[in-house]
């Protein structure tokens, strides 16, 4: 392993970090993190390019070669059924009873992401995912956010059964970025 991978792996692991102790609604804790074997990185990068290819999503094969040539991955994600209690009604329901009736009656999962979702745990989401991202950007290593990764991921159950939600952050250490410049297949 070369010095840069080595950084990448310690980076990952700042990143976890980072995604862990995001501010969080209420304190309470709902966001679940891996860091990709390389077992993992390579069978996440074969399920993205099956789905693209299988759904025609170009963007899904592109992303798919990003994850592959990447030095390692990071997965973060929430549960999102998992609602705060404070009645707000972003969600699109009157009250969280209302919407954990509705999150209990949601039938098998056909979408990327598992709704509905509290709109205040895909807040904490997005902090979570910034502050692992804005992790890597201090430390000098290329990264992409992705939904795509992410959803395929999720599919893998590589953040378990409860999660609904998920976003991917590929890590990658060369002379120049590999997420950028990227033409999407048709």
């Amino acid at each position: 392993m070369t010095a840069e991978k080595e950084a990448v792996a310690t980076v990952a692991g700042l990143m976890a970090l980072a995604a862990r102790t995001a501010p969080k609604a209420k304190g309470q804790d709902e966001i679940l993190i891996a860091v990709l074997t390389a077992a993992q990185q390579k069978k996440l990068s074969r399920a993205m390019t099956e789905y693209g290819r299988k759904n025609g999503v170009g963007f899904f094969l592109r992303d798919a070669g990003n994850v592959a040539a990447s030095d390692a991955c990071i997965v973060i994600g929430t549960r999102g059924k998992a609602f705060v209690g404070i009645n707000c009604g972003a969600c699109g329901y009157p009250s969280c009873a209302a919407f954990a009736k509705a999150a209990g009656a949601a039938k098998k999962r056909t979408t990327p992401f598992a709704g509905p979702n509290c709109a205040v745990r895909m807040a904490d989401l997005g902090i979570a995912v910034g502050s692992a991202a804005k992790t890597a950007q201090i430390h000098n290593v290329d990264n992409r956010i992705m939904y795509s990764a992410g959803s395929i991921a999720m599919a893998l159950g590589f953040l378990g059964k409860d999660c609904t939600a998920a976003y991917a952050i590929p890590l990658s250490a060369s002379g120049k970025s590999i997420y950028f410049d990227r033409p999407t297949p048709k």
